[in-house]
């Protein structure tokens, strides 16, 4: 017969995660930080366009999200998709983001891979944080985020997106 011990070696174990994953969350900054997006970069410049973007997203050392969202550029709408991997993090939230795209001469730019450094919580509905993407074309998003969920978030993401 097996048994499951949820005693002391469990709570180690947790405690052990917990530690890595915010080792490997503060190791992946300097990643984040290289990527070229922040405030720095859009210091002084006029938002080409803006979005919203709706996403769940789930960490534990490793992270996922999905979501969508709708660009406003040249008075137009477009509807979007957007998933991703990445390093560091843990809980699951929600997230709604309203933001600014720097950098997009054409809404073909739009589409593609992005780089994503992120930081924030979500405690409930307290949450803080913000989002910045960069693709391979230099458009760069700026997205104010409001989390809701149980997360401490701390780390990169590749993410792509598609337009519906």
């Amino acid at each position: 017969m097996t048994t499951i011990s949820t005693g002391r070696s469990s709570k180690k174990a947790i405690r052990l995660g917990l530690m890595l994953a915010g080792l490997l969350s503060v190791a992946a900054l300097p990643a984040c930080s290289h990527s070229g997006a922040g405030p720095k970069t859009v210091d002084g410049q006029t938002p080409d366009g803006t979005l919203v973007m709706h996403q769940v997203q789930a960490a534990f050392i490793g992270s996922g999200n999905g979501g969508y969202g709708t660009l406003n550029y040249q008075g137009q709408s477009y509807n979007f998709n957007v998933g991703g991997l990445g390093i560091g993090g843990i809980g699951a939230s929600t997230i709604d983001a309203t933001g600014e795209v720097y950098g997009l001469k054409t809404v073909k730019q739009f589409p593609g891979s992005y780089v994503q450094g992120r930081y924030g919580f979500a405690f409930g509905d307290k949450s803080s944080g913000d989002l910045w993407l960069k693709n391979n074309d230099g458009v760069i998003l700026h997205l104010h985020a409001k989390r809701t969920g149980l997360m401490l978030s701390l780390g990169g993401d590749v993410v792509v997106i598609t337009f519906k």
